[in-house]
């Protein structure tokens, strides 16, 4: 499913245009964004989180130049779904 079916579900489900339901789920994901690069967590309950996971250091290997590199600390976003959600998919 795209953004654009998400939000032609939504329109068709609530009545709203299309224009403000795409505004407002760029919004959603613009929001969510910013908070997770300023390393704040969002939790919705009943659905699930978007965290920020810290990967440590470690060393890595180019084979084609048979080098090894040093890959930094540094963070990736993540979801981790509800426990309701993932019950509901599991049917």
């Amino acid at each position: 499913m795209t953004k654009a079916d998400i939000v032609n579900e939504i329109a068709k489900n609530t009545g709203i245009d299309k224009v403000t339901v795409l505004t407002t789920v760029e919004s959603f994901m613009e929001v969510v964004k910013e908070s997770l690069s300023k390393d704040d967590n969002v939790y919705l309950r009943g659905f699930g989180s978007f965290i920020v996971k810290k990967r440590a250091e470690k060393t890595a290997r180019n084979i084609s130049k048979n080098t090894t590199i040093i890959i930094p600390e540094h963070n990736i976003p993540a979801f981790k779904p509800a426990k309701t959600f993932v019950a509901q998919i599991k049917k």
